[in-house]
């Protein structure tokens, strides 16, 4: 549906309907403002949550044979 088929669909409505229609579009526009802010992280929101073992560099064992 293109935006002209879309303009010509609402004036056929009601006054009272316009408005929900208003209403409804004000509302998807707030909805994507959101899903768009919190698709980003904040820096450090893992902090605590990841660890690194004190042995991390350590050779393993399951390599032996092949040094």
């Amino acid at each position: 549906m293109n935006q002209i088929q879309l303009y010509t669909k609402i004036n056929f409505l009601p006054q009272e309907l316009k408005s929900e229609v208003n209403d409804f579009v004000d509302f998807l526009l707030s909805k994507s403002k959101k899903e768009k802010k919190n698709k980003q992280p904040k820096f450090g929101c893992a902090k605590g949550e990841i660890y690194i073992s004190s042995d991390f560099d350590e050779p393993l064992e399951d390599f032996k044979d092949y040094r």
